[in-house]
């Protein structure tokens, strides 16, 4: 059981437990702390490619990189605060590598693969105008969330999350979330030793292969400057040069960041979901962050589903957005 941190306020106590640190727990002599990995891929959401950053060795190629949609702007700023105030009526939870949750759905046992639907009344009725909202977007259609998770990160907390999947047992293809009060980066990362085909990147604008900002050419030009900066940062679109002899590299090397701005939405699906994990890092935890998942059911919960009964039951209360959080 975990102990309780009251309202907007974070308690001195610590969620961690296992391998999972904190900046609240690491103590004089800090544990070694998740690995802070440097994107040296950025996702361009104009072109759907994966470009290599600047100055990395990967700069001046791409490859498309598929199951991800990105919306900025899905509220705006009262709806944001309105949210947000009324999350921090209600207790969050300590959690793991200096978190803090709230979670509206069925208590569950992945390992053992058992629910509980006891204690579970809906989600919160705050988050029903942004689920009606979803519906008007082609990649959400017929998504019916049935879980509800509120995530807290906060810098001075060490707040992060270790590259991992979502349970793929209950939970369905798309994971949807929604980013609160600050700016951050998801970090896509691979564990597989299959080769990647990169292929040469043609800039918006220009039929040509880009390598003008190939590693070399930046330390030639800047040699003492040479800084990873985002490939997206200066161009709008990227287009594949498919003519060009593609490059192979192992997946393992390879880590996609995806800029999340400030009140976007991001819908990842596909091998989005089931082949490329997705991570926070602290580093990219500059002030305080709330992140919003909502989560459908997997097939077997659905219609013609093993469980789809329970999961019809599921649904049913969810949607009534009565929620507190269990």
């Amino acid at each position: 059981m975990e102990a309780r941190a009251g309202g907007g306020g974070a308690g001195p106590a610590c969620g961690c437990k296992g391998i999972r640190r904190c900046l609240l727990c690491q103590g004089p002599a800090p544990a070694a702390p998740p690995p802070q990995e440097k994107g040296n891929f950025t996702y361009c959401p104009a072109a759907g490619l994966a470009v290599g950053n600047e100055c990395s060795e990967f700069a001046g190629w791409a490859f498309p990189f598929p199951g991800v949609f990105l919306l900025e702007e899905f509220i705006n700023q009262d709806e944001e605060s309105q949210m947000v105030q009324l999350m921090d009526q209600d207790d969050w939870k300590l959690s793991q590598s200096g978190r803090r949750k709230q979670d509206y759905g069925p208590k569950v046992n992945f390992k053992k693969k058992k629910l509980k639907v006891d204690g579970f009344i809906g989600l919160p009725s705050f988050s029903q105008e942004i689920v009606q909202r979803m519906k008007a977007h082609s990649a959400l259609e017929n998504f019916f969330p049935v879980e509800q998770c509120n995530l807290d990160y906060l810098p001075e907390r060490g707040s992060a999350i270790d590259p991992h999947f979502d349970d793929w047992w209950l939970w369905g293809e798309r994971l949807v979330s929604l980013n609160l009060l600050s700016k951050t980066v998801l970090s896509m990362s691979c564990d597989s030793e299959d080769r990647l085909q990169l292929f040469a990147t043609l800039s918006q604008g220009s039929r040509e292969s880009d390598h003008s900002a190939s590693p070399q050419a930046c330390q030639t030009h800047k040699p003492n400057n040479c800084t990873f900066t985002s490939a997206c940062e200066n161009l709008d679109n990227w287009d594949i040069d498919y003519s060009s002899p593609p490059r192979l590299i192992p997946y393992k090397e390879v880590t996609v960041d995806i800029l999340l701005p400030r009140r976007s939405l991001i819908v990842l699906y596909g091998d989005a979901r089931y082949k490329w994990k997705h991570a926070i890092y602290r580093k990219h935890i500059e002030h305080r962050r709330i992140c919003v998942t909502f989560r459908e059911l997997s097939a077997e919960f659905t219609l013609g589903g093993k469980q789809e009964k329970l999961g019809k039951e599921l649904l049913e209360i969810a949607l009534t957005f009565q929620g507190k959080p269990v």
